[in-house]
């Protein structure tokens, strides 16, 4: 996949190396207030809303674009009015940042106008709704010296840093094969909701898919797309469930499965990762809990309880002598014990899902204050995660059989 060159950050694992681009516009001061204003706010926004305007030096300064009784409540909630005029709204001279937080087919346009008028941008994912749109943005931005990117928020989990440490350590051995089950609820989303307008929202691979494409290409580098279906609900038009594979590298495929299909209360998550000598499963679809089934020396133990402190740890099987020498994946194995590690046990998934916000902001802000921090999520993750799931989701319907 080709980028627009943006971000002076390096590279990491999933993120593309784009060059420097020199810079003669101030930073903002570390004395000044950073106003963030927010487009477009529901009950999510004003979730997010409230976790940003707890960073230091960030203060909400106004909103615009809608009259939903959700975003009347937000406005309530800080004392704020919710302006009509996109325009006049975007002129403020106290407004730095603005929040898109409207549904996908407004994003580009929304996130244009901000960035051309000096702003810059956090937008809900995906960060738009095709990559040229995307490409356009980005590019702009760069113009500009201004950020925008999507709010994929997954890597400042813990949990993601500990599974990539793991990895590139290969404390399990080589990673074989990974899988992502999305069993979520359909119970808020009546048929005439703009979530299952294509048009709106771009499909499931988009709307929502670009999360965990994300995540994967921080574990595993740039994904090969190998197939990938939609399935419509039985006497509808609604596309309910997608699924599609992407190889990482030469051997480890991975199955992504998004389905809108439950009651809200059996709505849930799993992502399993498969390595040699063992693996990792980690529940929610933002991971609170980690389970660890492995075959293990000792070595290995110690690092696996170093990956995850506090983690309780159960030993099923000791071997001893001649039993400890075994073999898999034509490798000699030296097995001490077969081990049960579980870490997160208690973990709420909503106070880790507001740290997470309050860090991506803080991250953000930061590169606002001082060009030469380096960000954790960039132009590029919000670029690329979102050319897999346009490349997905057109894969499924090419291979589609006719309704």
């Amino acid at each position: 996949m080709r980028g627009v060159p943006m971000s002076s950050e390096r590279a990491g694992r999933g993120q593309r190396a784009f060059p420097l681009v020199p810079s003669t516009r101030k930073t903002k001061p570390m004395d000044d207030q950073i106003g963030l204003g927010v487009i477009g706010c529901g009950g999510f926004g004003l979730f997010a809303l409230q976790q940003f305007t707890q960073v230091a030096g960030v203060k909400f300064v106004g909103m615009a674009g809608t009259h939903r009784p959700a975003s009347l409540a937000a406005a309530a909630r800080f004392g704020v009015e919710n302006v009509d005029d996109l325009g006049a709204f975007l002129a403020a001279d106290d407004l730095d940042v603005v929040y898109i937080a409207t549904p996908p087919f407004l994003h580009a346009n929304q996130a244009l106008a901000a960035l051309k008028a000096g702003k810059h941008v956090i937008v809900e994912k995906p960060l738009a709704m095709t990559v040229e749109q995307a490409d356009a943005l980005i590019e702009t931005a760069r113009e500009r010296d201004r950020l925008v990117i999507a709010n994929l928020m997954q890597r400042y989990n813990p949990l993601f840093g500990a599974v990539r440490r793991l990895i590139e350590g290969e404390v399990l051995g080589a990673l074989l094969r990974g899988s992502f089950e999305n069993y979520a609820s359909d119970e808020n989303l009546p048929a005439e909701h703009w979530f299952w307008d294509r048009s709106k929202s771009g499909g499931i691979f988009i709307e929502h898919g670009v999360h965990f494409f994300d995540l994967f290409a921080g574990w595993l580098g740039e994904g090969r797309l190998e197939a990938a279906q939609v399935g419509v609900r039985p006497g509808t038009a609604i596309e309910e469930h997608v699924h599609c594979t992407v190889r990482y590298g030469e051997v480890a495929l991975v199955d992504f499965y998004h389905g809108f299909h439950q009651a809200g209360r059996m709505d849930r998550q799993e992502l399993r990762l498969l390595f040699e000598r063992g693996d990792v499963t980690l529940y929610d679809w933002v991971p609170t809990r980690a389970r660890i089934h492995a075959i293990a020396d000792e070595r290995r133990t110690r690092e696996l309880c170093d990956l995850f402190p506090g983690a309780r740890l159960d030993v099923s099987v000791s071997y001893g002598g001649r039993e400890r020498v075994c073999r898999g994946r034509g490798k000699e194995i030296d097995a001490y014990q077969i081990i049960d590690l579980s870490f997160g046990d208690g973990q709420a998934k909503s106070p880790l899902y507001c740290g997470l916000l309050r860090s991506m902001m803080e991250d953000q802000v930061a590169w606002i204050r001082d060009r030469r921090h380096t960000r954790v999520v960039t132009e590029a993750n919000g670029r690329d995660s979102l050319a897999l799931a346009c490349e997905a989701d057109a894969l499924a319907h090419r291979t589609a059989s006719p309704r």
